[in-house]
């Protein structure tokens, strides 16, 4: 899975608990974009997360 190429976030690991306690592994899924945006004046595809994106770390390509 990708990472954020701002942030870092990708996936974290954890445990699933069911209702009678029973434990198994699990993963937590960043929610990453490949898209076109500004980097070092020139439009590049990169890897970021949906928050990065909110808070305008990101400058979008058009």
């Amino acid at each position: 899975m990708a990472k954020c190429e701002i942030c870092g976030k990708g996936v974290s690991f954890g445990i699933k608990v069911s209702h009678s306690h029973r434990r198994s592994n699990r993963a937590w899924k960043g929610n990453i974009r490949r898209v076109k945006a500004i980097v070092n004046g020139a439009p590049k595809h990169v890897n970021v997360c949906s928050r990065c994106l909110r808070s305008g770390n990101v400058v979008r390509a058009l």
